[in-house]
């Protein structure tokens, strides 16, 4: 029963009605009323709405001296059809179209590194030297469980690296199915744990995607469907971790998935000064900063970083390990002024 589609064009046709042309106006209203009336009667007929206007009809045309033929009110315009560029036709699975759809802006992005000793930098912009051995969570929210594995760097070392990383992208039902993708030391896959490289057979499966940029050292994960980008790369014995992930991705979580690298940094129990390292000697500190200087030559964290790892392991590989995580900064990093970071 269309009756209350009658109704609200009856009432929109008479709302704004003035002036000497008022009366043979409200009367085209009435016969356009009682026209959309006939045209539902069939399946109307049991409807208390539908014979109460009809009965309104009659009495409103009886006190206004409308005749029963006549001209009536010119049709309503229709509303647009819906456009299909909007968010309707948008692919779901691209979350930056979205978002833009949605708030007339582009989303705003965070960036998190851990690489080397580990060295943290979160979210925040506050960077840490960290202990941490054995498994820690870089981040656990509702789209991402990231877990780095921490060995010492040398036998009876206070010093560890990441030897391991467990990356799960979690499901989602429109565009990927739950994947998985495992790194450690001497294996760095160009693949998920399945084999696939790809979000699955959903509609929006190719909206995660992976490729080896460098066979053996550094993979990139893209996934669109969160506004997220992953590096890991491998220099020398220790894997790094870097993230571009949407801000609103990254603050997706509850108090219960309150530890977290990228979040809060490493527990205070669990800090290292970067002075420690430098004290065993000075020849070797000094070598240490002339071969980090190379490839680093802002005297930044990363460059801090670089002379901590390399008088710690005595391994000169560490200097690829913070230039890396540094190209992965320059790269992913919503605001260029906060490159480096000076402690």
């Amino acid at each position: 029963c269309k009756i209350l589609r009658c109704n609200s064009e009856y009432v929109a046709a008479t709302l704004n009605l003035r002036g000497s042309g008022r009366t043979a106006a409200y009367c085209n209203a009435l016969r356009s009323y009682s026209h959309c009336t006939r045209k539902t009667a069939r399946t109307c007929r049991g409807d208390l709405a539908f014979h109460s206007a009809v009965h309104g009809i009659e009495d409103l045309m009886i006190q206004n001296n409308c005749s029963k033929e006549g001209p009536t009110s010119p049709p309503r315009p229709r509303p647009p059809a819906p456009n299909h560029q909007g968010f309707e036709s948008l692919d779901i699975c691209d979350y930056e179209k979205s978002f833009l759809y949605k708030h007339g802006q582009p989303p705003s992005y965070q960036h998190c590194a851990a690489f080397g000793d580990p060295h943290i930098r979160t979210f925040h912009d506050d960077f840490h030297t960290c202990r941490v051995e054995g498994s820690w969570p870089l981040l656990d929210n509702d789209y991402l469980f990231v877990q780095a594995t921490s060995a010492p760097v040398a036998k009876g070392s206070n010093a560890t690296v990441t030897s391991k990383l467990t990356i799960i992208f979690k499901n989602m039902k429109e565009c990927i199915d739950q994947k998985v993708y495992q790194a450690e030391i001497g294996n760095l896959p160009a693949a998920f744990e399945d084999g696939s490289v790809n979000g699955g057979e959903r509609p929006g499966g190719s909206s995660l995607a992976i490729r080896e940029l460098s066979p053996g050292r550094h993979v990139e994960i893209r996934a669109q469907y969160i506004g997220t980008t992953i590096a890991v790369r491998q220099a020398g014995r220790q894997l790094s971790f870097s993230i571009r992930a949407a801000e609103e991705v990254a603050h997706a979580f509850t108090e219960e998935q309150d530890l977290q690298l990228c979040v809060g940094g490493c527990p205070r129990s669990q800090r290292i000064s970067r002075s420690e390292c430098c004290s065993r000697g000075r020849g070797a500190a000094e070598a240490a900063r002339t071969l980090c200087k190379e490839m680093l030559p802002v005297e930044d964290v990363y460059f801090q970083s670089c002379v901590f790892d390399v008088v710690t392991s005595g391994d000169a590989n560490f200097t690829m390990a913070a230039h890396g995580a540094l190209e992965d900064a320059r790269v992913f990093l919503p605001d260029a002024e906060k490159l480096h970071i000076f402690q």
